[in-house]
């Protein structure tokens, strides 16, 4: 009876560790859509069963603002710097694709509704967008070592 209890404690940690390998948790590298170049890094995290991503790092180019304020953005974000700043909320389990959610983009100041899937390669694709999915954009994130 004792191991047919541990068996099924192990089982069940087991699935739950499998479908944690697919939640989109830690530090994501961002890319310009133009350039391809870095732009951020995004820390994802869950609460509650709520995924949530902000701003920890940011590169930028020479002739930048080293510490851009989002001007654009509306509500508690105007002017609000955008190291640190929350640009992904709501993000609900959805089979095996997170979404309900929201993402802002701070060089526009608009936000959008979102979709995050893991891909097979361990890359995040994220994709914004407005009404339905086909009227949006897609980005590659990739994920950073603990």
């Amino acid at each position: 009876m004792r191991i047919l209890l541990a068996a099924s404690l192990f089982a069940v940690a087991a699935a739950v560790n499998a479908a944690d390998a697919t939640a989109p948790l830690g530090v994501w590298q961002t890319y310009d859509d133009d350039t391809h170049a870095a732009k951020a890094w995004v820390e994802i995290e869950a609460h509650d069963g709520e995924l949530s991503g902000r701003i920890v790092k940011l590169f930028r180019e020479a002739g930048e603002e080293p510490n851009p304020r989002c001007h654009k953005c509306h509500g508690e974000r105007q002017d609000q710097p955008v190291l640190g700043m929350n640009i992904l909320w709501g993000m609900h389990r959805d089979g095996d694709a997170w979404s309900g959610g929201e993402i802002l983009d701070p060089e526009d100041g608009k936000t959008y509704r979102c979709t995050l899937r893991t891909a097979t390669d361990g890359q995040l694709e994220v994709r914004g967008f407005v009404g339905i999915s086909l009227l949006g954009r897609s980005q590659v994130w990739k994920r950073l070592p603990p």
